[in-house]
């Protein structure tokens, strides 16, 4: 199954939002999931692991954070932790939904944090791939050196080389037409040109969403009572390893696991990522 409806709303600054709604197989009634991407990306990078979830008797929502994809662009650049927060609120008390999983991806597990600090009983748990309360300098440097810089590209053949570029650290097991496929996920057609499909703004919120005063804090206060599976790719460069196994000691339902060979992100369709969420998401409600 791989079909699912357009959901849209608008947030309390007047903004049009996106998100795909992936519905459940039948079966007994579990907690939906919510999918949130990484800084430059959109719901496209959910169109595997959603119907994946789905039919595990799981509704999912896969969103457009604003700025990127469907979703509107914000004129004022409001592009910050809390804005996204609120938006991801907006949307589930719009569809009547008062807790849910979450995925989030990079900058999606950093939101999916924030939510659960602002609303600690709608973050029953989750699943937070690559990212943490302490990032690595150089990974920092490697995004900050892209956001939002790209120019437009000829031709779809073009986009894919451009992703195989930047991420061939990232998936070394990509081909050509895994390089195609990551291209009309990160790109759009405008004009007869290729673009990035976010609004090149959003580099101006980088370094907010980035910065907190107490990170560790909020990790600890997140991760002490409830479901959390923390992903990361052994070859990242935005996660150090002793980061991530500080984030889940002494915490009784965290646990981690590692993507062999995966720089930052894993698409979490990887093998060793697949069988981690298995057992992730059978044991929860």
């Amino acid at each position: 199954m791989s079909g699912f409806a357009a959901r849209h709303w608008t947030t309390a600054d007047g903004l049009a939002l996106f998100a795909r709604d992936y519905p459940a197989l039948p079966g007994p009634a579990r907690l939906p999931v919510v999918c949130l991407h990484g800084l430059t990306r959109n719901s496209r990078d959910f169109a595997a692991l959603a119907p994946w979830l789905a039919a595990r008797q799981r509704r999912v929502l896969a969103l457009d954070m604003r700025g990127r994809g469907q979703s509107a662009r914000d004129p004022q650049a409001r592009y910050d932790l809390g804005t996204y927060a609120d938006d991801v609120v907006a949307l589930l008390d719009a569809l009547g939904i008062a807790r849910a999983l979450f995925v989030g991806t990079s900058m999606g597990g950093l939101i999916t944090v924030e939510l659960a600090t602002r609303h600690p009983a709608l973050v029953a748990g989750a699943v937070i791939n690559d990212i943490g309360p302490q990032l690595a300098p150089q990974g920092l440097a490697r995004i900050a050196g892209y956001v939002g810089k790209g120019e437009p590209l000829p031709d779809w053949q073009a986009a894919a080389q451009a992703c195989a570029r930047l991420n061939a650290d990232v998936f070394p097991h990509y081909g050509p037409a895994q390089w195609l496929a990551m291209a009309h996920r990160l790109f759009r057609e405008e004009q007869g040109r290729i673009v990035a499909d976010y609004d090149p703004a959003i580099a101006q919120g980088f370094t907010r969403i980035v910065a907190d005063p107490d990170p560790w804090g909020k990790w600890n206060a997140f991760a002490q009572d409830r479901p959390v599976l923390l992903v990361r790719g052994t070859a990242t460069d935005l996660l150090a390893p002793e980061v991530a196994e500080a984030m889940v000691a002494d915490k009784p339902q965290a646990t981690l696991a590692l993507v062999p060979g995966i720089g930052h992100a894993p698409m979490l369709d990887e093998p060793a990522a697949l069988a981690a969420l298995e057992v992730f998401f059978a044991g929860t409600p």
